[in-house]
């Protein structure tokens, strides 16, 4: 009994002085590539006093602390609301991006924007600026409205469509000789 018991512990006591395996490290990995959150089939919900201002639906979401930025994938469409909660306009793109520290939403490549009274804008690029609730663009932009075609380059607008300029018009027609 006494050796069984003699070579137990010399069993534990030589077993726990033996070196513990260390699991590799990858250092050629960068945290930087990383994002801080992950997202996929999101709805976010943009509110102002108890007020939705906008609703983002994206596919993949990816946020990234440390450059302030919300990279949006796949596919992005936001209906934005008037004062009254109603829809005034949706916004699509294939991809885009958000400045976390200014709110301002980069839309890219297959943008198409369309209100409620059948105002339509295609474009490659376009922001919403978040300060004043506008939608510019410096890129072609082709705006079609019940009563005119427009096709230009640089252009600006409220969120709703309703008000818009095109700074360097190249194209301009009725809407009864189209």
């Amino acid at each position: 009994m006494r050796i069984f018991l003699i070579s137990i512990i010399s069993i534990v006591l030589f077993g726990c002085q033996q070196q513990r395996v260390q699991p590799s490290i990858m250092s050629n990995i960068q945290n930087e590539k990383y994002p801080s959150q992950e997202s996929w089939n999101s709805k976010v919900t943009f509110t102002d006093s108890g007020k939705t201002k906008a609703i983002l639906f994206a596919k993949h979401i990816r946020v990234y602390y440390d450059t302030q930025e919300t990279l949006l994938d796949t596919s992005l469409k936001v209906d934005f609301y008037d004062e009254d909660q109603h829809k005034t306009s949706t916004l699509t793109s294939k991809r885009g991006r958000v400045d976390d520290a200014t709110e301002n939403l980069y839309a890219r490549d297959s943008v198409v924007v369309v209100n409620d009274s059948g105002v339509t804008i295609t474009t490659s690029e376009l922001m919403w600026r978040n300060k004043d609730r506008k939608i510019v663009s410096d890129k072609f932009v082709t705006i079609i409205s019940p009563k005119e075609k427009i096709q230009g380059y640089g252009f600006e607008s409220d969120q709703s469509l309703r008000n818009y300029v095109i700074y360097n018009v190249t194209y301009q027609s009725k809407r009864d000789t189209l």
